[in-house]
C-alpha cells in the first residue's frame, strides 16, 4: 500500500519504509557546482525548498567529483539544525579520475566493500553529517560480489553512518538478485523516467518496485532539458501533445505536465528537479495539483512512440 501525506508548505510526502519519508518532489544537487552559488545563496535555495515542503536532496559522490556534496555541506554548516528537517540521499560504486577523487585510477564501477566503506565516509565529510539517510548503488556492476556489498551495508547500518538503502538504474533481475543477499528492503530503484525515455516502463523496472512496494525516483523527468529543444519528429509530437494536454487542464506550462505525467503514475514516482531557479521548482510541486484523466495519460504516451496502443 502506497501512504501519502501532506505536510509543511503543503507537499505530499512518500513512505518508503517505516520511518523513512521523502517529499514527493526533490531536489537534486548534480549540477550544483556550475551554479556558482555562495554557501548563503545554497542555503536560501534549501530554505525556499523547506517552505515549499520539499525535504528530500539528492546528491553521488562522484558530482562533479564530490564537490557538489562539499557545496551542500558548506550551506549546510551555515544553519546545522536544519539537519534534522531533511533527508539526505547520495549514491556510489562509479570512479573516475576527477582532480578532487586522488584514490581514483579510472573509469570503472567499483561495489567491493572498501570502496563502498571510503566512498561513504568521503561523502559524510563533505556533507558534513554524521549519517546518510539513504544511499544508493548508482550504476549496476556485472562484477558486483554481492557478499562486500551486504558486508558494507550492514556495517554501515549498525553504526548508524547510513539508515536506509537503494539501488539506481537496476533492472529487475538485478535488483531481485541483490535484494536476495540482505536481510532487509532496497527502499527505491532511481531510474531515469520522462516522457520521453520510457525503457523503464517496458522493461519490467515499474512493475517490479510495485512488486516490492517500493517508490521508484525519477532522474531526469525534462530529459535534461532536451525536451524544449529537440527538434526530431518524437519531440515535436511531444510537445504538441504536452501543450494540447496543458491547455485542457490550465497548467502553466508544459513542464508542469511532464512532471504531472509522472506523478499521476500509480507506482509513486518521485522526480527529481535539478533546477536553482524557484520558479523552476515551483513549476514542479504545481503538477501535484494536476491530475490527468487516462485519455491525456495515454495521449502523452502515445505521441512518444508515434502511434497509439493496440
Amino acid at each position: 500500500m502506497f501512504l501519502y501525506k501532506n505536510v509543511g508548505g503543503h507537499m505530499e510526502r512518500i513512505e518508503l519504509v517505516k520511518g523513512l519519508s521523502f517529499s514527493k518532489i526533490i531536489h537534486g544537487w548534480w549540477r550544483a557546482e556550475n551554479w556558482n552559488n555562495s554557501s548563503e545563496e545554497n542555503l536560501r535555495l534549501i530554505e525556499e525548498c523547506l517552505k515549499l515542503g520539499i525535504t528530500t536532496f539528492d546528491h553521488a559522490d562522484i558530482y562533479s567529483g564530490g564537490i557538489c556534496e562539499e557545496l551542500f555541506g558548506k550551506a549546510l554548516s551555515l544553519k546545522p539544525e536544519l539537519r534534522n528537517k531533511i533527508e539526505i540521499v547520495t549514491k556510489c560504486g562509479i570512479t573516475f579520475i576527477h582532480p578532487n577523487m586522488p584514490k581514483n585510477n579510472g573509469h570503472y564501477y567499483d561495489t567491493s566493500y572498501e570502496h563502498i566503506m571510503y566512498t561513504v565516509n568521503k561523502s559524510l565529510k563533505g556533507l558534513q553529517t554524521d549519517y546518510i539517510d539513504l544511499l544508493l548503488i548508482h550504476r549496476p556492476d556485472i562484477f558486483m560480489n554481492p557478499l562486500e556489498v551486504k558486508k558494507a551495508f550492514e556495517e554501515l547500518k549498525s553504526t548508524g553512518k547510513v539508515r536506509h538503502f537503494g539501488v539506481s538504474n537496476f533492472t529487475p533481475s538485478q535488483f531481485e538478485m541483490l535484494q536476495s543477499y540482505l536481510d532487509f528492503p532496497l527502499v527505491t530503484n532511481q531510474l531515469e523516467l520522462s516522457v520521453v525515455s520510457l525503457d523503464n516502463f517496458d522493461n519490467g523496472s515499474i512493475e517490479n518496485a510495485m512488486k516490492h512496494r517500493i517508490k521508484p525516483m525519477a532522474w531526469s523527468p525534462l530529459n535534461g532539458g532536451k525536451l524544449f529543444s529537440e527538434t526530431s519528429e518524437k519531440y515535436i509530437r511531444l510537445r504538441k501533445a504536452l501543450e494540447e494536454v496543458q491547455l485542457e487542464t490550465g497548467a502553466s506550462s508544459i513542464s508542469e505536465i511532464a512532471y504531472a505525467w509522472l506523478c499521476c503514475h500509480p507506482s509513486g514516482i518521485m522526480p527529481i528537479t535539478g533546477s536553482k531557479d524557484i520558479n523552476r521548482i515551483i513549476e514542479a510541486k504545481n503538477a501535484l495539483n494536476i491530475k490527468l484523466n487516462r485519455k491525456q495519460w495515454f495521449k502523452i504516451l502515445d505521441a512518444n512512440r508515434g502511434y497509439e496502443v493496440p
